[in-house]
């Protein structure tokens, strides 16, 4: 892509991932990226394939806001913004929680740090909703990139939901033998948010499964999900149409399709009462980036003591933990056999999503590997019509839609994978890239409504019918798509996006998953509670809502319908409440997980785990995380750029350590009866990132320093320095720490605390698991920076 503007001498703050420390090299501002190349990195390859972002880049369409520091002062810098100084260092504020700072040499020339910062700034920020176009165009409209991704093969590995086969492939996986795919949809005539393929009972025919599609709010009737290998059957379903006349025929189709292969019970889980609505949701996940990311072009922030209290207001936890209640509930309800679970929502188009996901991931170990993940985002989330484009809002015209569900569900899945992590393939680094790659408008995978809109945008297709020619393919000529569009690649496609060596932590190695042997007609199941229910009178129907089980008579309306005498004819008599304890006595495992012990009453002397128990996930206060990898990777970056101090002037905790040192070693040349006035030569401390905390108001430090190895002798740890550590622009360093003009050391005036733990806690208590310490030992090497051994 065509430079902009560019920037030489200028480092890079690396993040713990990274390596930490600083990278020097040469800043670029493109159409499409802000790209950072350094200066001892390899060269480029011109056989490489083609990629959109390096390993140190950013999109424009990622960043919110910029930011730069000069001599004492901030400043947001806007389109329209004018500089009367010279930053000294440029901080970019990411839509995924990011925190890219640059730090200018005092080499750089003044010209080209203002204009790469005026650059970024008019650049990043979409003037218009049309300018996401201009933005693809940038990334993707090359010939090169054309023909690269016009000839890129898709992932054969995983299971893409979109033919027959694909869906076939599952039910065969799952032993759902019972059901099968129907392509009554294929023109989206029936539905259009549904996939062109759904999956059914076998016993119910496309010409009968047609008259259903009126009964169910935007024609979402129950369809199948996933099969527990113990029998019973996951379904997923809109809210009823009650203004519907039910004829005769309609009831019974109704039922089978709501029955699906069980005929004994069905349970009907309602999701709109207990679990957050999207606007909740959005409103929750600002709160939670306001409190974590913070803003260093204000001076508000949230003191210490209200830190932990301001986190609970924002309820993003309560939600999370509100979500993975229902699956868990589902899940045990699934493991009992010999019934039918539908999980029912008014459009069937937001939690019904989280929770459905949720569940498998709970009870199917191929849907904890990287392959069946992707495969499962596929089936439950872009085929089953979740609102990614009106959710994410790429072109910030309809703020009334978004919600971030989908990070809802991520995050839900990393606190499974932090109470589980020897059951997950997949990895935190892996939830992470996703979490970033939805922040891109680029992926045909988020940047439609239904399977309908991603077809329309692929093919800039219609269809119109004539009694001659019966249905015909018809070029729009109002579509607001143009064949000369970029493709849109998947998001699956990593190798765009990252490096082998970021993809290889991806996945960790697990046990092979035993293959999936179902009892295809009968049930493995041999808990008496089961079998009690297995003999319920034949059509019976539950809600479950609020963790209760209740029978009301308007569940289904064409049963509380007054014209509808068909359905005393067609049963014997309605649902009993006899039946309610049975299922409760299913839900007794969920109530295991109310206690820490929970996690290995499962795993007791009868022998290895049943790779299919559901992980039931302790909600308790304590181990209920923050995803800290996700949520604080920019605020330790905020708080050490939150006051502009130059980077060679060392904090005031680094000086403290070594005013303690001094002291330390005159009194071991007392001790030895040296001469204590003899000047001794004490080695310059190294500096490192663990205290770049630089705030001198009531600073609040997320990540501390290194704890001291022993309270009796304490010793300072010996800082890194990075081999490519250039001059900056403040002043030059000196033998004893001076201070910056305009700021006053007041020793104990200035008051500094950690929120967390000390680093060298390596494994946290189990009254300790809201925010465990960074564990130093695994961070990633990086070729620009070294790491303290």
């Amino acid at each position: 892509p065509c430079v902009l503007q560019r920037a030489v001498m200028v480092r890079k703050k690396l993040t713990a991932r990274e390596g930490r420390g600083w990278l020097s090299g040469t800043l670029f501002c493109t159409h499409f990226r802000v790209a950072f190349v350094p200066q001892d990195g390899p060269k480029a390859d011109d056989n490489a394939d083609p990629v959109l972002l390096g390993d140190h880049d950013v999109a424009l369409a990622s960043i919110e806001k910029v930011v730069v520091v000069g001599p004492n002062r901030t400043k947001l810098v806007s389109p329209n913004s004018s500089l009367k100084f010279t930053p000294e260092e440029l901080v970019l504020y990411c839509r995924d929680l990011r925190v890219i700072c640059f730090l200018f040499d005092r080499l750089t020339p003044d010209a080209q740090v203002l204009e790469i910062t005026y650059t970024i700034a008019k650049t990043y920020q979409p003037p218009k909703p049309g300018s996401v176009l201009s933005f693809q165009n940038a990334a993707l409209g090359s010939v090169e990139m054309k023909q690269f991704l016009s000839n890129r093969r898709r992932d054969t590995h995983m299971n893409w939901f979109e033919s027959v086969s694909d869906w076939e492939q599952e039910l065969e996986r799952c032993g759902a033998t019972s059901w099968r795919v129907s392509s009554v949809n294929d023109r989206f005539e029936m539905s259009c948010s549904l996939p062109r393929f759904i999956v059914v009972p076998q016993k119910v025919l496309d010409t009968e499964l047609k008259k259903s599609f009126a009964h169910f709010n935007e024609g979402r009737i129950p369809r199948w999900c996933w099969r527990h290998p113990r029998g019973s059957d996951l379904l997923r379903m809109a809210s009823f149409q009650n203004n519907i006349y039910h004829e005769k025929d309609d009831i019974r189709n109704l039922e089978m399709i709501l029955f699906g292969c069980q005929s004994s019970l069905c349970v009907v889980v309602e999701l709109g009462e207990e679990l957050p609505s999207p606007a909740d949701i959005q409103l929750a996940h600002g709160r939670l980036r306001a409190l974590c990311l913070g803003d260093i072009s204000t001076s508000v922030s949230v003191p210490d003591d209200k830190w932990l209290s301001t986190l609970e207001s924002t309820r993003w936890l309560d939600y999370t933990r509100s979500c993975l209640k229902k699956a868990s509930e589902v899940a045990c309800l699934l493991r009992g056999g010999h019934l039918t679970v539908a999980l029912q929502e008014a459009d069937d188009r937001d939690m019904s999503c989280v929770v459905s996901s949720l569940v498998q991931v709970m009870c199917d170990p191929h849907c904890r590997t990287q392959h069946g993940f992707q495969g499962l985002v596929q089936k439950e989330w872009v085929m089953s019509g979740h609102r990614f484009y009106s959710r994410i809002n790429y072109h910030r015209d309809n703020d009334k839609e978004e919600a971030p569900v989908f990070l809802l569900f991520l995050d839900c899945v990393w606190q499974l994978l932090s109470q589980y992590p020897s059951r997950f393939q997949l990895t935190d680094d892996f939830l992470l890239a996703l979490h970033d790659s939805i922040h891109l408008p680029l992926f045909s995978s988020f940047l439609a409504n239904c399977q309908r809109e991603r077809c329309k945008r692929s093919q800039n297709l219609g269809q119109s019918y004539t009694p001659v020619n019966g249905w015909r393919d018809l070029l729009h000529p109002d579509s607001s798509s143009d064949p000369s569009d970029p493709p849109l690649p998947p998001v699956w496609d990593w190798a765009l996006q990252y490096s082998q060596h970021r993809r290889d932590r991806f996945t960790q190695p697990i046990p092979p998953i035993p293959p999936l042997q179902p009892l295809l007609n009968g049930n493995l199941n041999t808990n008496p509670d089961s079998h009690r229910l297995a003999d319920t009178i034949p059509g019976s129907v539950f809600l479950l809502s609020r963790g209760t089980f209740s029978c009301p008579a308007n569940l289904l309306p064409w049963r509380s319908s007054s014209s509808s005498g068909v359905y005393k004819k067609s049963h014997r008599r309605a649902a009993s409440s006899e039946n309610v304890p049975g299922l409760e006595r299913l839900l007794k495992a969920w109530a295991l997980t109310e206690f820490p012990h929970g996690l290995t009453s499962m795993s007791g002397p009868q022998g290895p785990l049943d790779p299919y128990e559901p992980l039931l996930p302790i909600l308790m206060g304590p181990c209920m995380g923050l995803w800290r990898e996700c949520y604080l990777r920019g605020a330790l970056h905020a708080q050490a750029f939150s006051h502009p101090i130059s980077a060679n002037h060392p904090h005031p905790v680094e000086r403290l350590a070594r005013e303690v040192q001094q002291l330390k070693d005159k009194l071991a040349q007392v001790s030895s009866g040296t001469d204590p006035h003899q000047p001794s030569k004490i080695a310059e401390p190294r500096r490192t990132d663990t205290n770049l905390n630089q705030n001198t108001n009531n600073g609040t430090f997320l990540f501390p320093a290194q704890r001291p190895q022993s309270a009796v002798t304490p010793r300072v740890t010996p800082l890194p320095t990075s081999s490519n550590h250039q001059t900056s622009r403040g002043p030059p360093p000196a033998s004893a720490p001076p201070f910056r003009p305009g700021h006053k050391d007041n020793g104990g005036g200035n008051k500094h605390t950690f929120l967390f733990g000390h680093s060298s806690v390596t494994e946290a208590r189990p009254d300790q698991r809201y925010y465990p310490a960074p564990n130093n030992a695994k961070l990633p090497k990086s070729n620009g920076s070294s790491i303290p051994s």
